[in-house]
C-alpha cells in the first residue's frame, strides 16, 4: 500500500450502471463492465480513464449500492440500464495498492483507520438502512486481457472527504 495522500478533483463524467450486492456477489456489477464497454464502443465514444466500482451505500453485512463505470470526456445518455453520471468533485483522500483485489478490504480497513487519525471526516450520510458515501471509489489501473496475474493488479481507493 502507498502512503495515503489528500487531492483534490474536479467532477467528472461517467457511464455506467447500477445494482444492489452483497460482498459476495461483487464481481456480479464488475461483470457488467464490458456492458458499459459495448456501449460506449457501439458509439464511438472512448472511456478517458481506468474502470471504477463504486460504492454508494453500504450496510455490512448486508447489501451494497454500487456502480460500475467508466469515465468519459462529454456527458452523454443512458440506454436502459446504462445511464450517464457525475462523480463529484472535492477533496479525496486516496491510497495505491498493487497486489489481489482481495487485499482491498484490509487496505481499507488502513485507510480509514489512517483517516481517523488525522480526523479526516468522510463525505458519509448517515441512513436507517445504510451509510449513504458521496463517494466511495475503486480504480482499476491494470487491464486483465495484458495481466492475467491479479496479484501483479493495481488499484487506487479514493473516497471523498466532506466540504
Amino acid at each position: 500500500m502507498s502512503d495515503p495522500e489528500i487531492v483534490t478533483r474536479p467532477d467528472r463524467h461517467y457511464v455506467g450502471v447500477a445494482g444492489r450486492v452483497t460482498m459476495t456477489t461483487i464481481p456480479h456489477i464488475a461483470d457488467r463492465l464490458g456492458e458499459i464497454f459495448g456501449f460506449l464502443g457501439a458509439r464511438g465514444v472512448a472511456p478517458i480513464g481506468a474502470p471504477f466500482l463504486r460504492y454508494t451505500g453500504i450496510a455490512m453485512p448486508g447489501p451494497l449500492d454500487m456502480e460500475a463505470g467508466v469515465p468519459v470526456a462529454e456527458p452523454g445518455g443512458g440506454d436502459g440500464e446504462i445511464f450517464a453520471g457525475v462523480l463529484p468533485g472535492g477533496r479525496y483522500v486516496t491510497v495505491t495498492h498493487l497486489g489481489h483485489p482481495d487485499g482491498l478490504v484490509d487496505v481499507t480497513s488502513s485507510l480509514l483507520n489512517w483517516a481517523k487519525d488525522q480526523g479526516l471526516v468522510f463525505d458519509i450520510e448517515p441512513g436507517a438502512e445504510n451509510e449513504r458515501w458521496g463517494s466511495r471509489l475503486e480504480w482499476y489501473q491494470t487491464d486483465p486481457r495484458e495481466e492475467p496475474d491479479m496479484h501483479k493488479w493495481e488499484t487506487v481507493l479514493e473516497f471523498r472527504l466532506a466540504d
